[in-house]
């Protein structure tokens, strides 16, 4: 029998109807998702593919419990991340982010409703938990001009059709990033608005049993993808080039963006936060980067390392550096376990030199899912009490960073993990080897 035009419309012909996430073993299909490379280096490594269907019921009833332990009658998301959360659902992300035409409704009964592109209602075929597809979220200026207002007293009628079915007479809504009209809108309407990022970034930060694999799927993902990119990494490309084999072999694995182009070389390196550019790599100088890296099943792969790129050996100023940043960032992760304070985290763990003070990095530690999320874990000098008053749980992300920047340097080292709190402390996620000419 011909079986080769069934065997071309399957992600990976070696399998039956699904894959091992359980998604439809199906080519054509409107779900993205992981390519054939990556879930072959996966099945390489050992690792247990993650159940999306019970990674989006976990996500569900999780944002659930906290719109009912809130006493809200729903929670309205615009920021395309929290809708990802949500729904698991995708479009036009990047774009999304600065042009917000999608919007999901989580009422307290667990009813979800998506405001999707009018002319892609079936980018959430795949999500049984969306149990209503609608239109007409956009309430930007390219896309309704000067009817701005108007739009969003349409948008807010549509809601508050949803909220009388699934909850009631409680008009306590919490709202994300949405348009000025649409904040107007919905208080005119009468309902009782309050911060939903406070709910999403809360119920985002404890991770369940599936994200918690795929997070380990996207980190083997991203650290190949890493991989390629040292290879490549070599004296006369320019930083450009080199950051693209990292873009290039995320996407090939199923990745999905970048968020930043934080890639620098020599002394462009110090201070930290310059992007990459056209500058070439010299012979015997450091390249120093962070991932920001949106991966496998949307995830989030946020480590930094830096190397030494030549045939010669650093200075021993530089060695000291890297040692000192190695340091800061396994010292302070001795500290992760459940019931630590993030003000327990702020105070204690390794001390930066003082040559490094002025110019470390804005956090000792952050959150990390989808995206760079809650908490924030500041310096001493930054913290401010009231804000952070809470303490560590099993199943948080936490990535720990050092940047170790001499004032009016020349160069500077950025290191980064990528950390589980367990049950009884922590698991470290990253596996990328630091560089051997570097810490001595």
């Amino acid at each position: 029998m011909d079986t080769r035009y069934r065997d071309t419309r399957k992600i990976d012909p070696t399998r039956g109807s699904h894959l091992g996430d359980g998604t439809p073993n199906l080519a054509d299909r409107v779900e993205i998702g992981p390519t054939p490379l990556a879930f072959a280096e996966w099945e390489a490594a050992g690792l247990t593919l993650p159940n999306l269907a019970a990674m989006r019921e976990y996500r569900w009833a999780r944002l659930t419990q906290h719109i009912v332990d809130r006493d809200l009658g729903g929670l309205l998301m615009f920021d395309p991340l929290n809708i990802r959360y949500a729904t698991d659902t995708t479009n036009m992300q990047l774009w999304n982010t600065h042009n917000p035409f999608r919007a999901c409704l989580l009422c307290a009964d667990g009813y979800m409703v998506l405001w999707e592109y009018k002319n892609a209602p079936f980018l959430a075929d795949h999500a049984p938990l969306v149990r209503e597809v609608r239109s007409g979220a956009s309430m930007f200026y390219f896309s309704v001009g000067d009817r701005g207002p108007e739009a969003a007293r349409e948008f807010t009628d549509q809601v508050a059709e949803v909220m009388r079915a699934h909850a009631g007479t409680n008009r306590r809504l919490a709202v994300d990033k949405i348009m000025i009209h649409g904040l107007r809108a919905l208080e005119a309407a009468g309902f009782d608005v309050s911060e939903g990022e406070e709910v999403t970034e809360h119920a985002r930060s404890i991770k369940g049993p599936d994200e918690i694999l795929a997070m380990r799927c996207a980190s083997h993902a991203c650290e190949a993808a890493i991989h390629e990119m040292e290879a490549a990494c070599r004296p006369g490309l320019t930083e450009d080039d080199v950051w693209a084999e990292l873009h290039a072999s995320n996407i090939r694995r199923g990745g999905e963006w970048i968020e930043t182009r934080l890639l620098t070389s020599g002394p462009r390196t110090n201070p930290w936060f310059q992007e990459c550019g056209a500058r070439r790599i010299q012979n015997n100088e450091i390249v120093a980067f962070d991932t920001d890296l949106i991966g496998c099943y949307g995830i989030c792969v946020d480590i930094s390392r830096t190397w030494w790129i030549g045939d010669g050996d650093p200075r021993p100023d530089m060695v000291y550096a890297m040692r000192h940043a190695h340091d800061h960032i396994m010292q302070n992760m001795q500290m992760l376990k459940p019931g630590v304070s993030i003000k327990e985290l702020v105070e204690g763990g390794h001390q930066l030199d003082d040559i490094y003070w002025t110019q470390k990095y804005s956090c000792k530690f952050h959150g990390v899912g989808l995206c760079d999320e809650w908490p924030h874990v500041d310096y001493p000098d930054k913290y401010h009490d009231g804000a952070w008053d809470y303490v560590l749980k099993p199943g948080m992300v936490l990535c720990a960073e050092a940047l170790v920047s001499p004032e009016g340097g020349d160069f500077s080292i950025k290191l980064e993990d990528q950390v589980l709190i367990t049950p009884d402390g922590f698991e470290n996620l990253t596996k990328y080897p630091f560089d051997k000419k570097l810490m001595g």
